[in-house]
């Protein structure tokens, strides 16, 4: 990725955090007994808000006051827009959709929930590194997901060639699907416009939206996590203005086993 004038890159900053918490993680298991073993092999490791939190850090440290500024004043313009009241919210129905996955092959909503219930992460893109740790951590429990009976689909406004390569770089093993044109985004009540004053930033690090997601507009998605029960009805929504936040994925399953229990329930 292309250097700009700040003395570092989003990526590289991603790339410099992972490799620290690895570290971290390889003291810890290093430390462990033969009875701390066990234990940590029972631990998330670090949970995703840790990951989330110390990358912020990292970022702010090295960022310029002007960028943190700027993304400041963005943040709380986003959060008095309103925005997240007219999200979708648990109890609410959704609405149907069809999107190409990252090889092309297209997806509809309906069709997967004639299977099971439905974990839907919409996600910013490829190129933010908090969703890159979002992503790697929702892959993490997907096989327990599975085994819960859902499925999982994460849902951006990139172009299917962009989506391949998020899809391929966290080595994703669940649908990643293009929202071209944020309909579905809009659809979900959580799209809207990147600040004005952010365009020129995104653009110097290399991420102008026109570019990754294949339109002139620059509309994002709230970072937001849906669990969808069989018959389209949200059971639980997560919508964050703040696009650190994430679900923890220990939320979703907890959430998807009271599900799953319920419906056994009604059976």
């Amino acid at each position: 990725m292309r250097e700009v004038g700040y003395g570092f890159s989003l990526e590289g900053a991603l790339v410099a955090h992972l490799v620290k918490s690895m570290q971290t993680l390889s003291s810890r298991s290093a430390d462990t007994s033969v009875g701390g073993a066990a234990l940590f092999q029972g631990e998330t490791a670090m949970s995703l808000k840790t990951e989330l939190d110390s990358f912020r850090a990292d970022f702010m440290a090295t960022a310029s006051p002007e960028i943190r500024e700027a993304m400041v004043r963005a943040d709380m313009e986003l959060a008095a827009s309103g925005i997240s009241q007219h999200a979708l919210k648990a109890g609410d129905r959704v609405p149907d959709f069809r999107l190409p996955d990252a090889r092309g092959d297209y997806v509809r909503l309906c069709d997967l929930l004639a299977k099971g219930p439905v974990v839907l992460s919409f996600y910013r893109g490829g190129w933010c590194p908090y969703c890159n740790l979002e992503l790697r951590a929702l892959q993490k429990v997907l096989p327990q997901i599975t085994a819960l009976g859902a499925q999982l689909v994460a849902i951006s406004s990139q172009t299917p060639d962009e989506s391949l390569s998020t899809a391929e770089k966290n080595e994703l093993a669940f649908p990643v699907l293009s929202d071209v044109g944020s309909a579905t985004a809009k659809a979900f009540g959580i799209a809207f416009d990147l600040a004005e004053e952010l365009r020129p930033i995104y653009a110097r690090f290399g991420h102008a939206l026109p570019d990754k997601n294949g339109d002139e507009s620059w509309v994002l998605p709230i970072p937001a996590t849906y669990l969808i029960d069989g018959d389209g009805t949200v059971a639980l929504a997560f919508v964050d203005v703040d696009y650190r936040n994430r679900l923890e994925p220990t939320e979703i399953l907890a959430a998807l086993q009271a599900l799953t229990k319920k419906s056994k329930q009604l059976l």
